[in-house]
């Protein structure tokens, strides 16, 4: 499986994003834990996964 590394920021705005580094990928949330169930989505739909689980 691929390592996929994300940097992540506060948005000037509020809440934060996420853009994968060497991929297409960028997300954003208000929260932090919201966030990462963003990114998860975002690579479940990005990598065409079946079973998201296999992602942690």
């Amino acid at each position: 499986m691929k390592e996929i590394v994300f940097l992540i920021n506060q948005a000037e705005e509020g809440g934060y994003t996420a853009r994968a580094l060497g991929e297409s990928i960028f997300t954003e949330a208000e929260t932090m834990e919201a966030l990462k169930i963003n990114i998860l989505e975002a690579l479940e739909c990005h990598f065409d996964i079946a079973n998201p689980s296999t992602l942690y």
